[in-house]
């Protein structure tokens, strides 16, 4: 019997030939040959100085010496595996998916990320943007961000942006086709229109003048545009193609920036906006989200 400790793949080896009574299916289970697992055990009872194993016509078992090391060994693989998975699983960052349509994302949500990353960088979001939202949604994201009104989310979710909404296009359009001191002379320029199903969810241009008691001809020739994404219609009016409607908490930095300015008198909704829904069972990581975005909101209100 030798004093000098085997080597520490030999535990691996013996527990999985005890635990499959062969050695060519442990060799095939630890991607090694026949031989090379035999010759493994062969050397691990030369050098305890007994027998391991009874090798029988078809397979082997514990010697009673095998069994008393098997025990031992068993234990400490086991441990050693799942301490590997932990450590794995510690090595993988979190992710947090969250569900929210495109201009909630695009114009508010991106634009703030960094935020958020320099805060938990340990944490890894996945943003998914759509304009349909299915029944069981709170089943598909850890957060979601949608847009409705109190009727449809205020039961589940939190009101993180009332909508407000104002008209907006830039300076260089105000001072060619304004001055639009009131909505009567709003109505005769050129509008950039967000396609919506009717009745509109939100604020449109026809319900924006409805407020001001303002009928607008939709036939008259002024030479409208529409797109069916509020980023086309942001970008439209960046580019000096008509007044649109501007969402505030979308439009704010552009606003602040002078990129766009305000052309209009602004309308607010009672009981609209964009609602924080949490998922059906919350999380330490969804929970971190839903923080941040209540305080990046409050830090803007």
């Amino acid at each position: 019997m030798s004093d000098r400790p085997p080597e520490l793949g030999w535990m691996r080896i013996l527990v999985e030939v005890a635990r499959l009574g062969s050695f060519s299916s442990a060799a095939s289970l630890l991607g090694l040959t026949q031989p090379a697992v035999s010759y493994q055990i062969r050397r691990l009872e030369e050098q305890f100085g007994v027998s391991l194993l009874c090798r029988q016509h078809r397979g082997v078992e514990l010697t009673e010496e095998g069994e008393r090391l098997f025990d031992v060994v068993a234990k400490a693989v086991d441990g050693i595996d799942a301490l590997a998975r932990s450590f794995r699983l510690e090595a993988q960052k979190p992710v947090i998916r969250l569900r929210t349509d495109y201009a909630f994302s695009a114009l508010w949500l991106i634009p703030r990320m960094h935020g958020f990353r320099l805060l938990h960088p340990e944490t890894d979001i996945q943003i998914v943007a759509t304009q349909r939202f299915e029944a069981g949604f709170r089943d598909d994201a850890d957060v979601a961000v949608v847009f409705g009104t109190g009727a449809q989310f205020g039961a589940i979710g939190t009101l993180l942006l009332r909508e407000k909404v104002v008209p907006v296009c830039t300076q260089g359009f105000l001072d060619r086709n304004g001055p639009f001191d009131n909505p009567k002379q709003l109505a005769e320029a050129i509008l950039i229109h967000l396609d919506t199903p009717m009745p509109s969810p939100w604020f449109d241009w026809q319900s924006y003048f409805t407020e001001f008691s303002v009928i607008r001809d939709a036939h008259a020739d002024r030479g409208d545009i529409s797109f069916n994404t509020y980023s086309l219609v942001v970008q439209a009016a960046l580019s000096e193609q008509g007044v649109a409607i501007g969402w505030m908490g979308l439009v704010d930095t552009l606003l602040q920036a002078r990129m766009l300015v305000e052309a209009g008198p602004p309308l607010e909704a009672a009981d609209r906006g964009y609602w924080l829904v949490p998922p059906r069972s919350a999380s330490a990581h969804s929970e971190k989200l839903s923080t941040w975005l209540m305080n990046e909101v409050g830090k803007v209100g």
